[in-house]
């Protein structure tokens, strides 16, 4: 009983770390030491799977898959809130709480309305069990594997929680990490995502919670069920949400809870949170204002839509007027054909904006667009402003004359009939070769920051090149002469020997960058690392198969598959051998090779070491002939395995015969004493 006894322990140790680390962000231990205890945890539930435990903090990274989520009736309905306006919306609604409780002193509750996903959360002796989407209101899905990624939210609640519980709250995605995942959609050449709202809705419905697990979400508690705290001796909601906190949740804290007892105080807090909003790290779209007392709120009661104790103030909009001079179509080096309109400059959120997106063909369709027309443009949760209506008494409105804006058929820079694949909103330019916009966005790719970064040359002198027929692929770069050059304008002799000479500096750029700049849909830099030192050398992703690349760390079947493709098409590897013969660098450099002790080998390295990290300790395997990989497959040769294994590969290698060395047998292997 001496291992039950420790596994008991770790759990509860590492709930409470983080529980500190992301719900109060006071941190008592280092990651490192966080690491090593949930490596430890992992090894002795690897060891004991009879005591197992859906809780355990070993599956906050996922990996449940799933093709159908089951439904499940609330408890009771989850309601949609009465939705106000303005101050008099308020007071009218005010006027009928203290009808409904004649002569009783009344106060308020106010929270922040978060724009985000309404998540119902059922634990049973302690455990998550259940978490239910919003659904009809009556009936909602399971979606407790992915939520259970969501660090802020507690699997296990701590010691005092009422039991069974159900607590109602929000799940969202914070901007920093929704814009965070924008940038890695935007560099795999990827449709970015409109808003953090919707994409937290999507991301609780994807079928595997592994992926979930990579997506920051964050949850906030606000609403405790009022049956089971006036049981407590709880008698208002603002005190539950507080105790609520004693029990792990994420709840709100300051102005964010707040008490009143008038509606001029009602409105001073919306007036603050109009402008305060803009601060926070997450999006809201108004707030709630809830009578506090559970007592007033059950002689209130229900209407069949609302509670009649509870109220959402709606913040207006941000929306504004102004003229659709057209539409244009914007190419991108995928082929991805996105229309944006063009609009009369006007002031919006503290900006000017002149273009508004227009996302794709049905959108156009659905508002009916004319060139004139006067169109009401929004900010709101989006990133980028969007026409949401067309004004109906504008001018253009009844004119048959003016131009309807109609979705092209044909490629607007090369005049190549458009192609949609079914199912599918994008309409696609399938000329990858010539077609001047793809051409230019994928040597402006290859050419940015954290590509090749070639000095001297810029989006101007790419287009510039290419409309004089200079350059049609990346690797026509490297065969610009002086000769070239000099007669174009704005190509003095210095700007010429500056692009040259950044040219000439990329050849010595890393391999991972150069696989970056190749612009492989969905191999992003981290993702282009990630291969790149996985596979070395450029030759060996000519004869890697989607199964090998899905074993390798962090590759998932949409990016193998991918990856495959291009090194399987041959106006990829004409290019790829072109720019092998000017010198690019195609294959990871070591400095100092140190041996071929590991040649031949296809390692995975997995646990802790003591003389050298694991990231040490990969490079040790490929500095010495190794081939690492991230996963155990039957390919595999070789586990370099440290203490703390994780239990799942320790699993798979002994099931698979796949022999396993301790860190002193590797370092002796590979000439290296302690």
């Amino acid at each position: 009983m001496e291992a039950r006894a420790r596994i008991d322990a770790l759990r509860e140790e590492l709930h409470a770390h983080n529980h500190r680390y992301y719900v109060l962000a006071e941190p008592a231990i280092s990651d490192r030491e966080f690491d090593a205890l949930l490596e430890e945890l992992s090894a002795l539930e690897a060891a004991h799977p009879e005591w197992d435990d859906p809780t355990s903090p070993t599956r906050r990274v996922g990996g449940d898959l799933t093709d159908k989520f089951e439904k499940v009736a609330h408890q009771s309905p989850m309601l949609s809130l009465s939705n106000s306006y303005n101050a008099e919306e308020v007071a009218q609604w005010a006027e009928r709480v203290k009808a409904g409780l004649p002569d009783e002193e009344v106060e308020f509750v106010i929270e922040l309305k978060y724009d985000g996903v309404a998540i119902s959360l059922w634990y049973a002796q302690g455990a998550l069990v259940k978490a239910l989407t919003r659904g009809d209101g009556t009936t909602g899905e399971d979606v407790r594997a992915n939520v259970a990624t969501i660090k802020t939210l507690p699997l296990r609640l701590a010691s005092g929680a009422p039991d069974p519980l159900e607590i109602r709250g929000e799940i969202f995605f914070p901007w920093p990490g929704f814009e965070a995942l924008n940038e890695k959609r935007k560099e795999a050449g990827e449709p970015e995502f409109a808003n953090p709202r919707n994409t937290a809705a999507g991301t609780l419905k994807l079928q595997d919670s592994s992926v979930v697990a990579t997506r920051p979400l964050d949850c906030m508690i606000y609403n405790v069920d009022a049956d089971t705290m006036t049981a407590l001796g709880v008698t208002s909601h603002s005190e539950a949400v507080q105790r609520a906190a004693e029990w792990g949740f994420k709840t709100p804290q300051g102005r964010a809870l707040e008490v009143v007892q008038t509606v001029d105080e009602i409105m001073a807090s919306v007036a603050h949170w109009e402008k305060a909003r803009h601060d926070l790290d997450f999006a809201i779209d108004g707030l709630v204002v809830k009578v506090n007392r559970y007592s007033q709120q059950k002689r209130l009661g229900m209407t069949a839509k609302s509670p009649r104790w509870a109220l959402a103030y709606k913040f207006e909009t941000e929306r504004v007027s102004t003229t659709l001079q057209g539409v244009k179509y914007q190419v991108g080096r995928t082929g991805a054909v996105t229309p944006v309109a063009d609009l009369l400059p006007v002031q919006l959120g503290g900006t000017t904006v002149k273009n508004a997106s227009l996302h794709n063909a049905d959108q156009i369709a659905k508002l009916g667009l004319r060139e004139g027309d006067t169109v009401f443009v929004e900010k709101g949760g989006e990133i980028i402003p969007k026409i949401v209506g067309v004004d109906g008494a504008s001018a253009s409105a009844g004119d048959l004359f003016s131009q309807a804006i109609e979705f092209p058929n044909a490629c607007p820079e090369c005049d190549t009939p458009l192609v949609r694949k079914e199912g599918e909103a994008q309409h696609y330019c399938p000329n990858t070769a010539t077609c001047p916009a793809q051409v230019r966005g994928r040597i402006n790719h290859f050419i940015s920051r954290k590509a090749m970064n070639v000095d001297g040359l810029g989006k101007e002198t790419v287009a510039q090149l290419v409309e004089a027929g200079l350059i049609r692929d990346v690797a026509d770069l490297y065969r610009l002469t002086a000769e070239d050059l000099l007669p174009l304008e704005r190509m003095a002799q210095k700007s010429v020997d500056n692009l040259l000479a950044g040219l000439e500096a990329s050849k010595q750029v890393p391999f991972e960058r150069v696989l970056f700049g190749l612009g492989i849909r969905h191999v992003g830099e981290t993702v282009a690392k990630h291969l790149a030192r996985a596979l070395v050398h450029v030759e060996a992703f000519k004869t890697t198969s989607v199964e090998e690349l899905m074993a390798l760390e962090e590759i998932g079947p949409i990016v193998a598959d991918s990856v495959a493709t291009h090194f399987q098409d041959p106006a990829f590897l004409e290019v790829l051998d072109r720019l092998k013969a000017v010198g690019l660098q195609m294959e990871v450099v070591v400095e100092e090779p140190l041996g071929n002790a590991l040649e031949g080998e296809v390692v995975v390295v997995s646990g802790v070491f003591d003389t050298m990290s694991r990231d040490e300790a990969k490079a040790a395997v490929t500095n010495h002939g190794g081939r690492l990989v991230g996963s155990i497959s039957s390919k595999t040769t070789l586990v370099l395995a440290g203490d703390k294994m994780g239990p799942s590969k320790l699993q798979k290698a002994e099931k698979l015969g796949i022999p396993l060395m301790d860190e002193q047998t590797f370092l002796a292997r590979i000439g290296v004493s302690e």
